[in-house]
């Protein structure tokens, strides 16, 4: 068991580490601005979406080369997945007796509602976060620092999006905050972390109040053009939190920063419908036509 411990405490550390500045300079005295995303115990009500978590060790690069300068200027759009699209999930219909006995059992409530397309709306995050494209298209490692970063960037772009529909927003976002905190739990553990689990969940948990927050701040009219670059520098790729970007990574860092600003003008445009439901897509970054191939 401690070896286990030791093993995986270095790719913890790390991305505590190289988070902490972020927190502790972000991280405002009044946070009920974020009230949804409390510390709850993992709701029993919430099933956790299927995911395949993988361990933080380093896989090998694709050698798929992108011209970053040419990518996220297209005019932003709607997300929403199209009527035919085989990635829609519709809600089950039935008639008769098995409807009635399925509404006695609550599954037509809003909350059941709420919580299946909350489980889908997951799925679509976790889908953009653990594929190759976007460390390919980035040029990031996979590690759990990283993973756990780009985690973090799309819930915030979610939640944000959910804020903008008030208190059910609110609401639905609570379900989705806690399927996310059951599933990095998995992802902790699968790591290899089973002793001072409370710990580590505790601290990520710090993290991720800390990102949202500067991430927020970076997109207030108030805010320089250059402090969103800034903030993904220090959450995703630095390696060990340093405000000073590197050169060569500059370009993948700037491009992300277009992404993140169209990705959230884009879920702005998404009908709520649609957002509710889980049936919208992040901009996929695999054969893309917003990519171009370098040879």
């Amino acid at each position: 068991m401690l070896s286990r411990l030791r093993s995986a405490a270095p790719h913890l550390s790390s991305a505590l580490a190289s988070q902490t500045n972020i927190f502790s300079k972000s991280t405002p005295k009044e946070t009920t601005y974020y009230c949804f995303l409390s510390a709850n115990a993992f709701s029993s009500k919430v099933a956790p979406a299927s995911v395949d978590s993988s361990p933080p060790t380093i896989s090998k690069k694709s050698e798929v080369k992108v011209n970053l300068n040419a990518m996220f200027w297209s005019k932003p759009c709607s997300l929403a997945l199209a009527k035919d699209s085989p990635l829609r999930i519709e809600e089950p219909e039935f008639s008769g007796m098995k409807r009635l006995m399925l509404k006695l059992l609550l599954f037509y409530s809003k909350q059941s509602k709420s919580i299946r397309g909350a489980n889908i709306v997951y799925k679509r995050i976790i889908s953009q976060v653990d594929k190759p494209p976007i460390y390919d298209v980035f040029n990031l490692e996979k590690t759990f620092k990283t993973t756990y970063s780009l985690l973090m960037l799309h819930m915030w772009l979610v939640l944000r999006r959910l804020k903008e529909e008030g208190k059910e927003g609110t609401e639905f976002g609570q379900y989705l905050y806690e399927i996310y905190n059951h599933d990095l739990e998995l992802r902790v553990s699968k790591a290899g972390v089973n002793l001072l689990l409370i710990k580590w969940m505790k601290d990520l948990e710090k993290i991720f109040y800390g990102n949202i927050v500067a991430y927020d701040a970076a997109l207030t009219q108030e805010a320089k053009h250059q402090d969103l670059a800034n903030v993904l520098w220090r959450n995703i790729f630095s390696e060990d939190g340093s405000d000073s970007m590197k050169e060569a990574a500059s370009i993948s860092v700037q491009a992300m920063a277009r992404y993140v600003r169209r990705e959230s003008t884009s879920l702005s445009l998404t009908e709520k419908e649609a957002i509710y439901s889980g049936n919208f897509s992040f901009t996929p970054l695999a054969s893309s036509p917003l990519t171009k191939m370098v040879k």
